[in-house]
């Protein structure tokens, strides 16, 4: 599994809009092929930080998501934003099945 994060810095002023474009970010990514699931979380200890992070089945369908629609939406995002960094991930065990099967 491969997982793209970026981590923002996002004024309280813009979290609203930030909260929308993350839905029209998640939207079409759930249509893409490979995409497992979207998630956006708030960075504990660190004033106005939140991270994207996305779960694909492979880096290439992350890559391919990415050269078809990143730059348009951007464009189409409203928050303004400051990346504090793009992060690639590669999951090294799967634990739902184990956590599942604990139940």
């Amino acid at each position: 599994m491969f997982i793209h994060s970026v981590l923002f810095e996002i004024a309280p002023k813009e979290q609203a809009k930030y909260k929308q474009d993350c839905k029209m970010w998640a939207a079409y990514a759930a249509k893409a092929k490979g995409f497992i699931r979207y998630v956006t979380v708030k960075r504990l200890g660190h004033k106005n930080q939140f991270a994207s992070v996305y779960e694909w089945r492979a880096k290439s369908f992350h890559e391919a998501f990415m050269k078809k629609y990143h730059e348009w939406l951007v464009s189409k995002s409203k928050a303004k934003v400051k990346v504090l960094g793009y992060y690639n991930l590669k999951s090294q065990q799967e634990t739902r099945a184990a956590q599942a099967r604990q139940v």
